[in-house]
């Protein structure tokens, strides 16, 4: 089998521990590249927090395309125009919002360009996310939008031992009207339900014209369980949970181990 599309996961996969590149990484993405594969980043992250990664990697040109979180959005990497997105509506963001403060944890809202909260006393964590992505921070009360505003997730979001006992109490028909994952322990996302990874890279290999068969999918946590289930390889670094473990073909190294860089070797390099 000939692989002609690598969706990979950024944090925990493509990225070691302290949310770098080692070089083993880049040359083995480099390699891909040059052998004319062509290598999509897929992750819950904006494409502004995608875009630094590109120079190193050898991403990021006029007609390479990334997907952005979770699905929500597949674009062109180098100039940003959408080829498909899913978003959510005000109305969302309110309904989820309530829930947020029924249950006690922190929310917040991106759209293609910003991060919302409605939280006062704004999250570490929402803090954190503005900074990885290189998106900048707003404290909006809802009322502050306009009914036209939409949203491309949103994030309930806290410490996890509170995230946790939080989305057991979600009732079940927020599982019904949205797709609902965990990204990290204290990140809970909720997006429109045609959302998720899986999806987008579907769509993305139609739009290139590529078989699902030829494509590989490597990640780590639930979020990347609908890739890895809808490649034709799968694969799960040795760092990941066990539901995406049991979804793939083949198990990797760990992030920090170069699980990618022994992955594309395996399976893709000449």
């Amino acid at each position: 089998m000939t692989i002609r599309l690598v969706a990979i996961d950024l944090d925990g996969t493509l990225l070691n521990a302290a949310h770098g590149l080692d070089q083993v990484t880049i040359d083995a993405v480099r390699a891909a590249v040059a052998q004319g594969v062509r290598v999509v980043l897929c992750s819950g992250r904006a494409l502004s927090g995608i875009a630094p990664f590109f120079p190193a990697l050898g991403l990021g040109q006029l007609g390479d395309t990334v997907i952005a979180y979770n699905g929500a959005l597949v674009q062109d990497a180098a100039t940003g125009e959408v080829i498909d997105q899913h978003t959510l509506s005000l109305d969302d963001y309110r309904r989820l919002a309530a829930l947020a403060g029924e249950l006690g944890v922190h929310i917040q809202a991106l759209d293609a360009t910003r991060l919302y909260t409605p939280n006062a006393d704004i999250s570490r964590f929402t803090v954190r996310e503005s900074y990885l992505l290189h998106v900048p921070l707003f404290y909006r009360p809802l009322a502050d939008f306009a009914e036209t505003q939409r949203f491309s997730k949103v994030m309930i979001i806290d410490e996890p031992a509170l995230l946790a006992k939080a989305k057991q109490a979600l009732p079940k028909a927020y599982f019904d009207d949205y797709y609902i994952v965990n990204s990290e322990p204290f990140f809970l996302e909720v997006l429109h339900p045609a959302v998720s990874k899986g999806n987008a890279v579907t769509t993305l290999a139609r739009h290139l014209g590529i078989p699902m068969a030829e494509v590989m999918a490597i990640g780590d946590q639930a979020n990347d369980v609908s890739m890895i289930e809808a490649a034709g390889l799968g694969v799960a670094m040795g760092n990941g949970i066990e539901a995406a473990k049991a979804a793939a073909d083949a198990i990797t190294a760990t992030n920090v181990e170069g699980g990618v860089a022994q992955a594309l070797k395996k399976f893709v390099l000449k």
